[in-house]
C-alpha cells in the first residue's frame, strides 16, 4: 500500500522560503515520476512541479524560476524548495506519482502579506 507524508509547510512572510518534503513507502519509488499538487481554498488542486525517474523537471508558469523539485530514490523522497513566495501560493501541498491513485494528507503552506 502505498503511503504518502508530507511535511515542511508553515507561516512564513511574502519573499521568504520553505522547503517541503515527501517521503514515500510502499513502492518502488524510482520507477515513478513524481510531483507536488496544490489546492488552495476554494479552488482545485493544481499541479506545481513534476520530475521524471530520469530528473526531467517541469514547472507551472506560475512557480518557475522561484521553485525547485528534487528526487532521492535512496531515501525514497520527492522536495519542493519554495523561494520568494507569494500569498498567492497560500495553498495545502501534496506529492504524488501521477500514474498512482494514492494521495497523502498535504502540509498547509501560507503566505503572510
Amino acid at each position: 500500500q502505498v503511503q504518502l507524508v508530507e511535511s515542511g509547510g508553515g507561516l512564513v512572510e511574502a519573499g521568504g522560503s520553505l522547503r517541503l518534503s515527501c517521503a514515500a513507502s510502499g513502492v518502488i519509488f524510482s520507477m515513478y515520476n513524481w510531483a507536488w499538487y496544490r489546492q488552495a481554498a476554494g479552488k482545485q488542486r493544481e499541479l506545481v512541479a513534476s520530475i521524471t525517474n530520469s530528473g526531467s523537471t517541469n514547472y507551472a508558469d506560475s512557480v518557475k524560476g522561484r521553485f525547485t523539485i528534487s528526487r532521492g530514490n535512496v531515501k525514497n523522497t520527492v522536495s519542493l524548495e519554495m523561494n520568494s513566495l507569494k500569498p498567492e501560493d497560500t495553498a495545502v501541498y501534496y506529492c504524488k506519482a501521477p500514474l498512482l491513485g494514492a494521495w497523502g494528507k498535504g502540509t498547509l503552506v501560507t503566505v503572510s502579506s
